[in-house]
């Protein structure tokens, strides 16, 4: 690895939380926190967190929700399940802090979105609804049209 001593340092803090969202990613629907993702790099939460935010722009915690609720929005799209097993089924462990994590993500409480995006992606490519269903936190809607 070439160049300073301070670029090498940052060039492994950015492949260690490479390693962490990975992690996230594939992990998603089991219980994870940020105590355990830090201790799993050998660092502090704290450091992690902040190193996370510097490096995505949004808190390890704020990840984990987009992606849950991501993979809640192809579960509900799919229709097969009910709220509440898609709820369990993408990590979350109470149905309300669910609904209201799904409703700021997508403005539109989970059974909402299960009815009206289930008939409405029919026809669809998995990937086109997947693009286009992609959730977006608040911060970011405003940031866009401001």
């Amino acid at each position: 690895m070439s160049g300073t001593p301070e670029e090498q340092k940052r060039l492994r803090d950015i492949v260690t939380m490479r390693r962490v969202r990975d992690r996230i990613d594939r992990e998603h629907a089991q219980p994870l926190n940020v105590e355990e993702l830090a201790r799993g790099e050998h660092m502090s939460a704290g450091h992690l967190s902040r190193e996370f935010r510097r490096v995505y722009g949004e808190s390890p915690y704020s990840y984990l929700m987009t992606r849950r609720i991501e993979r809640a929005m192809t579960l509900l799209r799919r229709g097969d399940q009910s709220v509440t097993e898609v709820c369990f089924a993408v990590g979350f462990t109470s149905l309300g802090t669910f609904s209201t994590r799904f409703t700021e993500l997508v403005g539109v409480a989970p059974s909402v979105y299960r009815r009206d995006q289930s008939q409405a992606a029919a026809g669809i490519p998995h990937c086109l609804a997947k693009l286009i269903t992609r959730p977006v936190r608040n911060q970011e809607a405003r940031g866009e049209n401001a």
